[in-house]
C-alpha cells in the first residue's frame, strides 16, 4: 500500500501545525504630545501573554481565504521580526468602521511604520475621536427611502452605509485647522495635511471635547510615534473642501499652505530609500484599493525607472484585502503577480490577496500579529 503524502511540510512556516507560543500584547497607555518610539513600544511589551485568537485561527483556518489570511499574517510577522518595515494603506471608510481601534495597537507595538490613506480616512479618525458618542447607527439602511435620507441631512447626519457622522465633529475640527492654515499662509510655510492634524492633537486644544478614548485612535498613535502619513488626492475630502472654501473666501492668498501630491511622492521616496536597505526591506499591507494603494506602491518604479536608481530594493512583502473582481480590469482587483510586470514586486516577494471584507479580515490579521 502506497504511503499517503503529508499535505503539510513540518518545516513550512505556513504549516498550521507549526504553532508558535503566544506573543505578548498590551493595553497601551495614553501619551501626551509626541513620544519616542522607544517609549511607546516599551509600554506595549509590559502586559501578560495572550493567544486565544491566534490559537483559534491556527486550529481552524486551513484553506481558501482562511489559508491566505493566516499565511499573510505569518509572513507579516516574519517580515517585522526580521527587521523589516511596514506601510499600511487605507481606502474606503476604514476609520469610520473603527478599524483604528486595533490599528492604533499595531502602530504602538512598532508593527506599522508609515501610512498612506485617503483624506477621508485621515480626518474621519479624528471626527470619531471628537464625536463618537453622537454617531448614529442605521442598521436597516438598505430600507431607507429618499425622504428619510433627506431627514438625516436636515439633522446634520452624514451617512456612511450603516453609520452617520454628525456635522458638528467636522465643524469643530474646521475651526482648529482654519487658524493654522491662515497662520501658515501668512508666514509662507507649507506642510502636509497630516502635520496640521498632528499639531491639533499635540496642542491638546480639543482634548476636552474628546468623546472617545485616544488609545483607540490610530491617528493619535501615529502622532505619538511621528509616523509619516501620505494622503494622495487629499482635496477629495471634507478638510480639503474646507481649505478650498477658505481660499475662495480670500482668507488665504493661495494654495501653498498645504503641500502637493508630487511633494508627497518626493517625501515618500526619501522615506522608502531610508528604510528599504537591509533585512527584508519595506512591506506593503493594502486595505482596499484605489489611490491609497496605487500612489505609494509606485514609488519603487519611480525610483528605479524614472530616476534610474536600479539598485533600489523592491517591496519586500505584499498583502491586499479587496472585494474587487479581477476581470473588470480595475487596479483594486489586480492580482499581486501583475505588479511584477510593473517593477513593484519581484517573483520572490511574499504576496497575498484576500478577497473578503476588510472590516473582518484586517482585525484578524492584526490580532494574530499582536499575539491576541
Amino acid at each position: 500500500m502506497a504511503e499517503t503524502a503529508n499535505l503539510w511540510d513540518s518545516s513550512d512556516p505556513d504549516n498550521p501545525s507549526s504553532r508558535q507560543e503566544a506573543l505578548t500584547i498590551n493595553t497601551p497607555s495614553l501619551h501626551s504630545g509626541a513620544a519616542t518610539a522607544e517609549t511607546a513600544i516599551s509600554a506595549v511589551s509590559e502586559s501578560g501573554p495572550r493567544g486565544a485568537l491566534r490559537r483559534f485561527m491556527e486550529e481552524h483556518f486551513f484553506h481558501f481565504n482562511s489559508r491566505e489570511l493566516i499565511a499573510s499574517a505569518r509572513a507579516y510577522e516574519r517580515h517585522i521580526d526580521g527587521g523589516g518595515r511596514m506601510m499600511v494603506t487605507l481606502a474606503g471608510a476604514m476609520s469610520t468602521a473603527r478599524l483604528g481601534k486595533i490599528l492604533a495597537r499595531m502602530i504602538r507595538a512598532g508593527k506599522v511604520h508609515a501610512v498612506c490613506c485617503t483624506g477621508a480616512n485621515l480626518e474621519e479618525d479624528l471626527f470619531l475621536l471628537l464625536s463618537g458618542k453622537e454617531y448614529e447607527s442605521c442598521g436597516s439602511y438598505q430600507d431607507l427611502n429618499p425622504a428619510q435620507e433627506a431627514e438625516l441631512l436636515e439633522r446634520g447626519m452624514n451617512r456612511v452605509a450603516d453609520v452617520c457622522i454628525p456635522e458638528g465633529a467636522m465643524r469643530t475640527l474646521e475651526r482648529s485647522l482654519v487658524k493654522r492654515w491662515i497662520a501658515a499662509d501668512g508666514a509662507g510655510r507649507s506642510r502636509f495635511p497630516y502635520e496640521y492634524l498632528y499639531d491639533v492633537l499635540r496642542s491638546g486644544e480639543l482634548a476636552e471635547a474628546y468623546q472617545m478614548d485616544p488609545a483607540e485612535s490610530w491617528l493619535a498613535a501615529a502622532a505619538e510615534l511621528d509616523l509619516p502619513i501620505y494622503t494622495p488626492g487629499w482635496e477629495d475630502s471634507t478638510t480639503g473642501n474646507f481649505f478650498t472654501a477658505l481660499r475662495m473666501r480670500g482668507e488665504v492668498g493661495g494654495h501653498g499652505a498645504v503641500r502637493t501630491g508630487t511633494e508627497q511622492m518626493e517625501h515618500l521616496a526619501g522615506w522608502y530609500e531610508a528604510n528599504a536597505d537591509g533585512g527584508p526591506g519595506v512591506g506593503f499591507f493594502q486595505i482596499g484599493g484605489g489611490i491609497a494603494g496605487d500612489f505609494p506602491i509606485c514609488v519603487v518604479p519611480m525610483l528605479t525607472q524614472d530616476l534610474g536608481r536600479a539598485g533600489t530594493p523592491l517591496w519586500g512583502y505584499f498583502c491586499q484585502i479587496s472585494d474587487a473582481v479581477t476581470s473588470y480590469g480595475g487596479y483594486s482587483g489586480a492580482v499581486p503577480n501583475e505588479k511584477i510586470t510593473w517593477g513593484k514586486l519581484s517573483p520572490d516577494t511574499p504576496r497575498y490577496m484576500i478577497q473578503s471584507d476588510a472590516t473582518i479580515v484586517a482585525p484578524l490579521i492584526f490580532g494574530y500579529v499582536l499575539g491576541d
